[in-house]
């Protein structure tokens, strides 16, 4: 095995005991595990724990307490007592967990239903009600928590309404087996069959068509109706519409508001203009956040500011508080006619580099501007900093290119910390070449900030000559490469996007014959160099492709050019209106953060901001084409490769 440059003599070990982890190559783990003064010791000795407690029957609790008591506080100590934890749960080994449960720091979900079914086994009698508010939030539901809402529902804690409602939701989201336990649990004369179900959110249409006749005369028949209704309207909106206008004199008043609600939401998703008066006719059924969110992109299409008002006015008040919906609730009042009432939604959220903060500052007459630079870190903070044992560990696994496990690390150490160690971190790994953790470490801080450390910009010899060759907005640029790699040369995405500005292998190779380069080789996508060109020919070309505004090319740079034309209005439409009602939640969030951090760069570079809202400016009239880069484009729709899925922190 390969020494990695600069290592340490240990480093093979740690090395072959993550290939034996692996492996499952118990007999190897155990040999590895024995510290021998490397940073990284904790490591192989925690892959042995977590090994053993995949093996049920030959476990020694001794040794995964030794562990924690040595290595208290650190990201290693969290997972293993995480597993062991779940070990126990899964056993019903309720006391140990009980007293070891209050020691880890950030339980999944999965791990809370084992500490509840703890206290529920030991007779707690606050448990149930505690854990109520659960029934009506959990959509994913691991199979530990599925004990804790059964019994909520034998112990009448929720009434058959409240029951139906969980059944829907889960219906909602294709989680048919959830549905299915919890339909188990209503009163037996209102259980559905035990396949009927399945065959509703299966196979909508055909169970439509074989309704009974008198299917409306028990409650099972109208939900079943109402769930394949809801199903329908996911690929058909209008056809759903169709059949429930045929059915809905059989329904109640609020079913009927439960079908309109559903067909309007799917509508609203696939920006169709009916989708807003669905909603209206909806009235104020009950909605998830998801439906809550496309009720105002639906009026915001349809330019409808008064039902963007009363769409913001019906969310949850933790909903309603989110930026987005304060600014949209102040752009309606503003619409209104009514300043004040919008001045100060736009005062709530205004002075924060994102998105909407930065247009709800325009909004009030004010540009960004860049906040008094920290100072920097003195040499003993610094010091401070590298010599964190949690830091120390993430640079070493960064450094054998274990980055999974050194991300977990870095972040880990991080947590709690005040503003003086994280821009000495973000200090540190800016000097080691690790960007996207000096980015994630200057992005945490609260009071002192240094936004040439949260908004790096390295390569700029690289960059800023291809940008300004292709006549691109350098800030743009890298705004965009910022949210796709946060500059991490050896990028690679879920769907196969790589390097600095992640592109598709399938893009990369049309993009360079455009350029007459031949003998193309993905490998060239990890070269910073060839990475940069290809990829700012390829924003040229969408750009130009796509009316030279670079709100659709950002669009088009994650989703493809295709969709960025379809998701076109066929009147003209705001930019920030635009950006609000991209259906797939990733470009939506990319394209906001790609605008946003567009104006932050050039603040940077230039020492002013521009507007942002002048930036997102007005998207043109659909023309009915859906092809963005002409006829030689390499594919179209939903076949186009496309560069890249953005970059997670």
């Amino acid at each position: 095995m390969a020494m990695p440059a600069g290592g340490d003599p240990g480093d093979e070990r740690i090395l072959l005991a993550r290939d034996a982890a692996r492996n499952g190559d118990r007999s190897r783990l155990n040999l590895y595990a024995p510290p021998t003064g490397h940073v990284l010791d904790p490591y192989p000795e925690f892959w042995a724990l977590s090994n053993m407690l995949a093996r049920p029957n030959d476990v020694d609790f001794s040794r995964i307490r030794d562990f924690l008591q040595r290595y208290p506080g650190s990201w290693p100590a969290e997972k293993l007592r995480a597993d062991w934890l779940r070990y126990l749960g899964k056993r019903g080994d309720f006391g140990p967990l009980l007293a070891e449960f209050g020691n880890l720091e950030q339980p999944d979900q999965d791990i809370k239903c084992y500490h509840h079914q703890a206290r529920l086994s030991s007779g707690d009698p606050a448990l149930l009600e505690e854990v109520r508010p659960m029934w009506f939030t959990l959509v994913d539901t691991p199979e530990s928590c599925v004990p804790i809402l059964q019994a909520l529902a034998r112990e009448a804690l929720v009434s058959p309404d409240e029951i139906w409602g969980r059944v829907r939701r889960l219906m909602e989201a294709k989680r048919t087996t959830g549905a299915k336990a919890a339909a188990s649990w209503l009163p037996f004369d209102q259980q559905p069959g035990s396949i009927d179900l399945e065959r509703a959110g299966a196979n909508p249409s055909t169970w439509l068509d074989r309704l009974p006749v008198n299917f409306a005369a028990s409650r099972p028949g109208r939900e079943l109706a109402l769930i394949a209704l809801a199903r329908l309207a996911r690929d058909d909106p209008q056809g759903a519409y169709a059949r429930y206008v045929g059915l809905n004199e059989r329904f109640s008043a609020a079913e009927r508001s439960y079908a309109l609600g559903q067909i309007a939401w799917q509508a609203a998703a696939k920006l169709m203009p009916d989708a807003n008066a669905w909603f209206k006719a909806a009235g104020d059924t009950p909605m998830s956040e998801e439906q809550a969110a496309w009720r105002v992109r639906a009026a915001l299409r349809a330019g409808d500011w008064k039902a963007v008002r009363t769409a913001v006015e019906a969310m949850s008040a933790d909903q309603r508080a989110q930026p987005d919906w304060t600014y949209w609730l102040g752009r309606a009042h503003q619409a209104q006619g009514n300043r004040e009432a919008a001045r100060k939604e736009f005062e709530r959220i205004a002075g924060h580099p994102t998105f909407y903060s930065i247009l709800a500052d325009e909004e009030l007459g004010r540009t960004f501007t860049l906040p008094k630079k920290a100072r920097a870190p003195s040499g003993d903070e610094f010091e401070q900093t590298r010599q964190t044992p949690g830091i120390q560990r993430a640079i070493a696994l960064f450094r054998l290119d274990l980055r999974t496990e050194g991300t977990r690390e870095w972040n880990w150490t991080l947590r709690n910390r005040d503003d003086r160690f994280l821009l000495s971190a973000a200090q540190l790994a800016q000097q080691l070449g690790i960007y996207d953790r000096a980015i994630n470490a200057a992005d945490k801080t609260r009071n002192e900030h240094d936004y040439s450390l949260r908004y790096l910009a390295p390569y700029r010899e690289r960059v800023e000559p291809n940008a300004r060759s292709r006549d691109l907005d350098p800030g743009w640029v890298y705004g965009l490469m910022r949210q796709e790699s946060r500059f991490v040369t050896a990028a690679r995405s879920g769907v196969g996007a790589q390097g600095l500005m992640q592109i598709m292998p399938a893009t990369g190779k049309w993009v360079a014959g455009k350029l007459g380069m031949s003998g193309y080789n993905v490998g060239w996508l990890q070269d910073p160099d060839t990475n940069v060109m290809l990829g700012t020919t390829y924003m040229r070309m969408v750009l130009e492709g796509l009316d030279n505004h670079p709100v659709l090319a950002s669009a088009a740079y994650n989703a493809g050019p295709g969709r960025a034309k379809r998701w076109k209005d066929v009147k003209p439409l705001e930019g920030a209106i635009y950006a609000e009602c991209i259906p797939f939640n990733e470009t939506r969030d990319y394209v906001k953060k790609v605008m946003a951090n567009a104006v932050i760069y050039a603040a940077l570079f230039e020492g002013r901001a521009p507007s942002l809202k002048a930036k997102l400016g007005t998207i043109a009239a659909s023309d009915g084409s859906t092809r963005g880069l002409g006829s030689a484009a390499p594919g179209a729709g939903l076949d186009e490769p496309t560069p890249g899925a953005g970059s997670n922190e």
